[in-house]
C-alpha cells in the first residue's frame, strides 16, 4: 500500500525528509519539557523550596514511566518501520498490538507497586519529614492513577511516528503539554492544591492526550498498521524478543538515568533543600537542550530503519549524516544559550536567592556537554533503527550510571556540593568517546557496502 508516508521514506530529498520528521518531533519534545518545567515554575511561585524539592525527588520514579514507554514504543517503532520497509504489513500490525497492550499492563503494575511501596522508596530517594507528604501527594496522581495514560500517550506517539506521521504524533504530545500548562495554575492556585494540584493537572493532561491517539488511530483505521484489535496480539514470531531487545537500551537509559538522579539527589539533599531545589530546576532547564537533540534522533529513527530494511544503504547513510549535522548544530546553540542566560532563566522559576545561586552553578556546568550528548544519542538511534542490540545496550549503561555515579562521589569528596555537577561533563565526554569507538567501524562497514553496490551497478 503506497501512502504519503511511503513517499517520504523512499523518494523525498533527505534534508526535506529529515526536517519533515524531526521538526514536529522536536516541537513535541520542547512542549513536553515546557510542561514538565511548568510544574516546577508554578510550584516555584509558591516560594516553598520544600514543595519544589518534593517535585524534584519524585522525578526518578515518574521518569521511569517514560522508560516503559520507550521500551515498547521505540522497540515497536523500530520493528514497525523495518517491517514496512520489508513489505511485511502483518508483522507491523502484530508489533503495534504487542507494544500497546503490553506497555499498558506494565504501566498498571508499575504504578500500583511504586505507590504501595512509597513509605520504603521515598525516604531512599531523599525525602524527609518536610517533603514526604508532598511526595505522596504528587505520586498519587502522577504514578498510581496516571501511570497507564502517561505510558500509553508516549508509546503511541512512537508507534504513530514509525509510519511517518510525525506531525500527528507531535500534536498528541503537544496537546498534553499545552493542557498541563493551562491546568497547572488552576489546580495549584485557584483550587489551592499546591504540588498535588500540579500532579492532578499532569494526570489529566496525559489522559486527554491518550484519547487523542485513540481517536487518531480510529480515523486512520483503514490505512494504519497500528490496530487495537486483540486478534493481532501475539507472543509468537519473535516479535516480543525483537521489540524488547531493541527497546531495552532506551529503557536502560532511563533506568540508569533514574539511578543516577537518585544518587545525585541523595548527595545534594544532604547539604540543604535549597540545594536540591536549585539542582532540580537546573536539570529541568538543561533537559530542554537535550530534548531537542532527542527529538531529532527519535524523529529520524523510522527513516533510517525503513531504508535499512529496504536495503537502500545510500539513502540510509545520507539520512544519518544529515541528522548528525542538524543535531550537533542545535545542541551547540542550546548549550551556548543556557550557559550565558543561566541566572535570568533560574530567576524566572523561583525568586529565592540561595536556590538561584545553587541552580546557576549547576546549570552552567551541566549544559556544556549538550553537543556530546547529541552525538551519543544519535549513535544509539542508528544502532536501534538498524535492529542492533548489544551496542546501544552498552552505551545506555555507560552514559548514565556507569561513568557519572563514580565521578559524583569523587567530586563530592574533592569539592563538596559545588563539585558534584562536574561529574556530568566528565561522564558525557567519556560516553561520547565510547559511542564513537563503536560507531566508526560500523560506519566503515556501511561505506564498504555502498561501494560494493556501486561497483555492481557499474558492471551491470
Amino acid at each position: 500500500m503506497k501512502t504519503d508516508q511511503t513517499e517520504l521514506f523512499e523518494k523525498r530529498s533527505i534534508p526535506r525528509a529529515v526536517i519533515a520528521l524531526v521538526i514536529p518531533t522536536i516541537i513535541s519534545q520542547i512542549i513536553t519539557v515546557i510542561y514538565n518545567m511548568a510544574d516546577t515554575f508554578f510550584i516555584g511561585q509558591l516560594n516553598d523550596p520544600n514543595q519544589v524539592a518534593a517535585a524534584t525527588l519524585i522525578m526518578p520514579p515518574f521518569v521511569m514511566m517514560t522508560g516503559i514507554a520507550n521500551l515498547f514504543g521505540i522497540g515497536g517503532a523500530s520493528l514497525i518501520a523495518r517491517s514496512l520497509g520489508a513489505g511485511d504489513r502483518e508483522r507491523a500490525k502484530r508489533s503495534a498490538s504487542f507494544s500497546i497492550y503490553t506497555s499498558a499492563l506494565f504501566a498498571l503494575v508499575y504504578g500500583l507497586v511504586i505507590y504501595s511501596l512509597a513509605p520504603i522508596i521515598f525516604p531512599l530517594l531523599g525525602s524527609d519529614a518536610a517533603t514526604y507528604g508532598f511526595c505522596m501527594d504528587y505520586a498519587l496522581w502522577t504514578i498510581a492513577v496516571g501511570a497507564v495514560p502517561t505510558v500509553l500517550n508516549a508509546c503511541m506517539a512512537h508507534l504513530v511516528r514509525a509510519e511517518g506521521c510525525a506531525k500527528e504524533a507531535s500534536i498528541g504530545v503537544a496537546l498534553g503539554g499545552v493542557l498541563n500548562i493551562i491546568l497547572d495554575p488552576i489546580f495549584i492556585f485557584a483550587f489551592g492544591l499546591g504540588v498535588e494540584g500540579a500532579a492532578i493537572a499532569t494526570m489529566l493532561s496525559n489522559l486527554i492526550a491518550c484519547f487523542y491517539f485513540f481517536l487518531l488511530l480510529y480515523r486512520r483505521r483503514e490505512i494504519t498498521a497500528i490496530k487495537f484489535s486483540l486478534k493481532h496480539y501475539t507472543w509468537r514470531g519473535g516479535i516480543p524478543k525483537e521489540i524488547l531487545l531493541v527497546g531495552f537500551p532506551s529503557f536502560m537509559m532511563m533506568l540508569m538515568g533514574t539511578f543516577s538522579n537518585i544518587v545525585l539527589n541523595k548527595l545534594v539533599v544532604s547539604y540543604s533543600n535549597e540545594a536540591i531545589a536549585g539542582m532540580g530546576i537546573a536539570k529541568k532547564i538543561d533537559v530542554l537542550a537535550f530534548a531537542i537533540s532527542n527529538g531529532m534522533t527519535q524523529g529520524v529513527l523510522p527513516l533510517i530503519g525503513y531504508n535499512y530494511a529496504s536495503k537502500n544503504h545510500r539513502r540510509m547513510r545520507s539520512a544519518i549524516k544529515t541528522a548528525f549535522l542538524y543535531t550537533l548544530i542545535v545542541a551547540t546553540v542550546g548549550a551556548v544559550f543556557l550557559f550565558t542566560c543561566a541566572v535570568p532563566v533560574l530567576r524566572f522559576f523561583i525568586d529565592h536567592a540561595q536556590t538561584v545561586a545553587y541552580g546557576q552553578h549547576f546549570l552552567r556546568i551541566i549544559c556544556v556537554t549538550c553537543p556530546a550528548i547529541s552525538v551519543t544519542m544519535m549513535i544509539i538511534t542508528v544502532f536501534q533503527a538498524t535492529g542492533q542490540k548489544t551496542k546501544p545496550m552498552l552505551l545506555s549503561l555507560v552514559r548514565k550510571g556507569g561513568f557519572d555515579v563514580p565521578f559524583m562521589f569523587i567530586m563530592n569528596a574533592l569539592a563538596g556540593v559545588n563539585g558534584i555537577p562536574f561529574a556530568t561533563p566528565i561522564s558525557d565526554v567519556l560516553a561520547m568517546l565510547t559511542a564513537l569507538a563503536l560507531f566508526i567501524p560500523y560506519w566503515k562497514k556501511v561505506n564498504a557496502q555502498i561501494k560494493e553496490e556501486n561497483q555492481i551497478e557499474i558492471k551491470g
